[in-house]
């Protein structure tokens, strides 16, 4: 069968020496900064109203007859989703009783379809992404994970010249109308009901608690929309929300955002990334503290975990205030009309403690990249761009510069700031003073102008040798950051002999752009794993994010299915005054035998005295987590209890194989019986 092509994205690496040149000649009145090309007419806002899929949206899959999208086909056919056809490059049949295409293009033609969605793999999903835009599909849902990084910023730049197509995603459980019956994802179709609570989440297992909260506190939900957790996103929080709030069947709203500070007491640093749901402040944004003040202010009723927000919204639309939350001001006031706005809180309650220097940013970091130590930064910069590297001295303004992505922009950009000191002090109040210039991802940082930079730099020096010093600098980071596809580049410079002096870099890059095929030579030759922890090495090789947490009372494993899910996990056991020892992510792709490793993963540290397991599972199956609990009971003779939560697709048949298997297990439905349960076994 032909597969879509993998494709990489038009780079101007090679072209770039030949930009700078002209630049450079061009009179500072004539420079344009930053620009970035538009579409002749309308723009990517005008596509909002595409998200709002009801019974008459018609659906095609985008490699329609793999496994995934036929199981997930079946399901949502059978609960009211108009599916139309799919497409298979090259090919043309029936499947399903469906007709199957050989491009997206015909499919637009023949089927008429109103939404895609793609069910290829990560390292096809750009193309098929690119085909769908290029047809005009007024609807794009992509719930692979892993998607390269600059695949991303390529497409963002394309999505930006058009206003026919609206992305969702990726790595996103896609958005499904509970009134309408209509699902373009794979989200678990058990815990819906239709009602009058719309959704936005980043992470898909906390908007599938959400789902069965409002589902058992009978207000059932209007519009869910995954925005997913990649680190820039189709459509995005915001977006989301402002579609919601216009949505005649949505009377309240959800938002899941796991913007949390801390992971067990572990302070979120910019630029950490905590599991795949994109929960983690980037250089230039807002921290969760800021974040969750501005709700706060804002009036928004705070939550510590989903399984609340169901009667918490019941409460309000009551019109009385319910325990436990927290509101300062009126939510429902008339701009907001009818809409109430809810939110899932992270530990925003817990006091932020002082967050590490730039340069230990790493502990405790999901392998979502790879690093160069600041030593061969140095090399790198000395070689590609002659740049003056060494050591601190102790002597001068530290300053900021890094190339880096804006992920409001959702492209690519230059981050400066003026002083390291003042950025790290500014980010324990509230967000970094960061400035971001971005620039278009096709077309490179086009027409730069380096004085406006060295003005907000607050270089001492303003001659010629300073400012072509930090244009050379700039050149020489933009180059790799396209050459090998980075994440962050990060520079720490001061002015020394009136020039530019590096004197310390940490270089970021997309380890996905590995996963999924890069040659050895162009990545593989500069990884740097952040960790020699055996269990961490032992969990990457598994697919698993394992992160091992401080304290000697720390005594509850944790084995949780995604990371929204897995973080607010480890912070309401702290919330209940519990301790994890660990955050584990299986993936949404685990097997029974991954769950058993992550058993051995977890039971590797003697801190350990029980295992909670709290599953809610949409690609994850309830009987699949099941049949791993058994095995690993039983062939690794485990000694400390375990407690069980399940649910989500297959919970039934999951919860069947735990209370048949007459193993000694805590079986619960509720998550706050469950961590009650797991925090007194832990005490024993």
């Amino acid at each position: 069968m032909k597969m879509y092509r993998y494709a990489r994205h038009y780079s101007p690496v090679h072209s770039l020496r030949r930009q700078w040149a002209c630049r450079l000649r061009m009179p500072p009145s004539s420079q344009r900064f930053f620009t970035i090309c538009q579409p002749l007419h309308g723009s990517y806002a005008d596509t909002l109203p595409f998200l709002r899929i009801n019974s008459n949206t018609r659906v095609i899959f985008q490699g329609f007859t793999g496994k995934q999208a036929t199981a997930n086909a079946k399901d949502s056919l059978a609960w009211g989703t108009k599916i139309v056809g799919g497409v298979i490059p090259g090919r043309t049949g029936e499947h399903l009783g469906l007709p199957v295409l050989p491009s997206v293009r015909q499919a637009m033609e023949q089927l008429k379809p109103d939404a895609t969605g793609i069910y290829v793999a990560a390292h096809q999903a750009s193309r098929a992404i690119e085909e769908a835009i290029e047809a005009e599909v007024p609807l794009i849902v992509a719930v692979a994970e892993h998607i390269p990084v600059h695949n991303m910023l390529g497409i963002h730049s394309m999505l930006k010249t058009q206003s026919k197509s609206r992305l969702v995603g990726p790595n996103s459980p896609g958005i499904i109308s509970a009134v309408g019956k209509c699902r373009v994802g794979f989200q678990p179709l058990p815990c819906f009901s239709p009602g009058r609570v719309g959704i936005v989440a980043k992470s898909g297992t906390l908007s599938y608690e959400t789902v069965a909260s409002t589902t058992r506190a009978a207000l059932g939900q209007s519009l869910c929309i995954g925005v997913g957790g990649d680190m820039v996103p189709g459509t995005d929080m915001v977006e989301a929300l402002s579609v919601l709030e216009k949505d005649p069947d949505t009377e309240a709203i959800a938002l899941i955002w796991p913007i949390v500070g801390l992971i067990a007491g572990v302070n979120e640093a910019p630029g950490r990334i905590m599991g795949h749901a994109g929960a983690f402040t980037f250089l230039g944004e807002p921290t969760a503290k800021a974040k969750i003040a501005a709700l706060e202010e804002a009036g928004v009723t705070l939550v510590n975990h989903p399984a609340k927000i169901g009667d918490t919204l019941k409460t309000k639309l009551q019109g009385t205030a319910g325990p436990g939350t927290t509101s300062r001001s009126n939510p429902f006031a008339t701009d907001m009309q009818r809409r109430q706005l809810h939110f899932m809180r992270g530990p925003g309650r817990r006091s932020l403690a002082p967050s590490p220097s730039v340069h230990n940013m790493h502990q405790h970091q999901q392998r979502r990249s790879i690093y160069l130590d600041v030593n061969r930064c140095f090399d790198e910069l000395r070689a590609r761009g002659g740049i003056n590297c060494g050591p601190y001295s102790g002597h001068g303004t530290r300053r900021l510069l890094a190339v880096g992505i804006d992920r409001s922009a959702r492209s690519p950009a230059i981050l400066v700031a003026p002083s390291i000191e003042d950025w790290m002090e500014e980010a324990q109040r509230a967000s970094a003073p960061v400035k971001s210039f971005p620039f278009d991802y096709r077309r490179g940082p086009d027409e730069l102008a380096i004085e406006r930079l060295a003005s907000y730099l607050q270089l001492s020096n303003k001659g010629d040798s300073a400012v072509d010093s930090l244009r050379r600098l700039i050149e020489t980071l933009t180059t790799m950051f396209y050459e090998k596809e980075g994440i962050l580049l990060t520079t720490h410079i001061v002015e020394r002999l009136g020039e530019i002096k590096v004197v310390h870099a940490r270089f970021a890059f997309d380890h996905a752009t590995f996963r999924n095929g890069t040659p050895p030579d162009k990545i593989k030759a500069m990884y740097v794993r952040a960790t020699d922890e055996p269990a961490d090495i032992k969990a990457e090789r598994s697919g698993i994010v394992y992160v091992k947490l401080p304290g000697e009372d720390a005594a509850i494993g944790t084995l949780v299915n995604g990371a929204g899910l897995a973080m607010n996990t480890v912070d309401a056991l702290a919330d209940a005054g519990g301790k994890a020892a660990n955050f584990l992510d299986t993936g949404g792709k685990a097997t029974s035998e991954t769950v058993k490793e992550s058993f051995m993963i977890i039971l590797q540290d003697p801190r350990v005295r029980v295992v909670f397991v709290n599953i809610f599972g949409g690609l994850t199956l309830g009987d699949m987590i099941a049949r791993g609990i058994v095995m690993a009971f039983k062939e690794l003779l485990l000694t400390v209890p375990v407690v069980v939560r399940i649910r989500g697709t297959n919970e039934t048949e999951g919860q069947k194989i735990i209370a048949d298997s007459q193993l000694p297990l805590y079986a619960f439905d509720d998550f706050e019986e469950a961590a009650a349960k797991a925090i007194e076994l832990s005490r024993k």
